[in-house]
């Protein structure tokens, strides 16, 4: 009887160390969504500044539309332990760097435009975007570490016996973009 408490006590401070762990991810994540939505303010706020421009190139504002649209597309819910998955990260990140290369177009395309770099709430909005990408690299680094101990604990043991019964699965790790490791051209000819 006594060996059977003890399982059973064994078995429940597992269990609760990883639910506490996967509450520190789920924590994370959602701080990794508040810096993205911050940025999706930042762009509408951007695109609004952009659209008073005369004769601004309304194909590369459309483009930057639509990929805002897809971005918040994928809809990861944290309250859904299966929802954190390397696929739906991978979806996720996806969308989010489709709708970071259009933007980065249209501030190049703005380079063309001195009458709307004058203007000083777009110059405003365009250092405080600068900072705000670093802010989702920092929460993209911490949702990764939180991902990793989780990740760590659910696959050693003897909480990876606990996780299985339980159904654990391993979380999702955020990678840099698709090229990355490639340095961009730089050509000063023109």
């Amino acid at each position: 009887m006594a060996v059977l408490a003890i399982l059973v006590f064994w078995f429940i401070g597992l269990n609760n160390k990883i639910k506490q762990e996967d509450q520190s991810v789920k924590k994370q994540w959602a701080n990794v969504e508040n810096a993205y939505q911050k940025r999706m303010d930042l762009i509408d706020q951007t695109v609004s500044t952009v659209k008073g421009a005369a004769n601004f190139e309304q194909e590369t504002l459309t483009e930057v539309i639509n990929a805002r649209s897809k971005a918040t597309s994928p809809q990861i819910n944290i309250n859904d332990a299966a929802d954190l998955t390397p696929e739906n990260i991978t979806q996720f990140q996806q969308a989010q760097d489709q709708l970071k290369g259009a933007f980065d177009r249209l501030l190049l395309t703005v380079e063309r435009y001195p009458e709307l770099k004058a203007v000083g709430n777009f110059a405003s909005l365009q250092t405080t975007i600068e900072s705000m990408e670093q802010e989702i690299l920092f929460e993209r680094k911490k949702y990764n570490d939180a991902a990793e101990v989780f990740n760590k604990m659910i696959v050693t043991f003897p909480e990876s016996i606990v996780a299985n019964i339980l159904g654990f699965k391993e979380k999702g790790y955020f990678k840099s973009a698709a090229g990355a490791e490639n340095a961009p051209k730089i050509d000063f000819s023109k």
